[in-house]
């Protein structure tokens, strides 16, 4: 099996590195920045060395991984000696492979290989892989490659072009990062009811969960429920009317989303254009 190595040894890199390496590949060789989390890995994986520098790693392995953060990568790239016939993979989601040209102008193969999963520690990592789905971007016969890797570890696959990586990631970070924004924005409105920010959550996560119930079993519009939804222009001036009071900093997010949600209510069928432009005109 192609002997895998890691340069850069963060959660992404030690998640993926620890996954493969249980899934029967075997990883080598580890490099990190001040090598103490490489050290720690490569005690976590049978046959693993912690090498000096990321030469050392390319020197080593056939695929090389490379997990460093984003603004890492080039600089990374540009200072390994790459040869013919190995592969080289960044794990960047918005970065196209471009950023690996000085390995390709080296005769290496390069790829990109993204998990669409919001990695917060290793341990939490390793348990989210399985479902995922991984973007991809190379040519055969690394592409091949990759999507092995991606079953091998329970995930799914998709294959980018270089312009659509950005888009890609645009899109994850609303559906993850802003959805903890989301959460924290509702939460400090619980407060002005004096519920504390962990009672808030305990009782805000039920309703999340649900919420993604919803949305994988009877999918988007279908899933769609609330004022919105329904029409209900009484509710939402309501909302509008305690939030100028309560929390008026809320007031451009709360219409603002109101407004994006109006079009997946049609769709639903439960409003029609008239109470959707009645929707429009309340929350500009």
């Amino acid at each position: 099996m192609i002997k895998l190595g890691f340069i850069g040894t963060g959660t992404v890199g030690s998640a993926l590195a620890i996954k493969l390496s249980s899934k029967g590949y075997p990883v080598v060789a580890v490099s990190s920045r001040r090598g103490l989390s490489a050290e720690n890995l490569a005690q976590k994986i049978t046959g693993c060395r912690s090498v000096r520098s990321n030469q050392e790693v390319a020197d080593t392995a056939e695929l090389v991984f490379i997990t460093t953060p984003d603004d890492a990568i080039a600089p990374v790239v540009s200072q390994v000696k790459w040869h013919r016939g190995q592969s080289v993979v960044h794990c960047s989601g918005a970065d196209s492979t471009e950023i690996l040209e000085p390995a390709r102008e080296l005769e290496a193969s390069v790829g990109a290989f993204h998990p669409l999963q919001t990695l917060a520690n290793t341990q939490q990592a390793i348990e989210n892989i399985p479902g995922s789905t991984f973007a991809l971007e190379a040519e055969e016969p690394l592409l091949g490659k990759l999507k092995e890797i991606a079953v091998a570890m329970g995930g799914h696959w998709i294959k980018l072009g270089a312009a659509d990586r950005v888009a890609y990631h645009a899109a994850a970070v609303i559906a993850s990062n802003y959805t903890v924004t989301l959460v924290k924005l509702a939460t400090d409105l619980w407060q002005t009811f004096n519920i504390p920010i962990p009672q808030a959550i305990q009782a805000l996560l039920p309703l999340l969960q649900g919420t993604i119930h919803n949305i994988d079993t009877i999918g988007i519009p279908q899933c769609l429920t609330g004022p919105v939804a329904r029409g209900d222009i009484g509710t939402i001036n309501k909302h509008i009317y305690a939030l100028q009071k309560r929390a008026p900093q809320l007031m451009t997010t709360y219409k603002e989303l109101g407004l994006q949600t109006i079009p997946i209510a049609l769709a639903k069928g439960k409003i029609d254009q008239n109470q959707a432009e009645e929707l429009r005109a309340i929350l500009k």
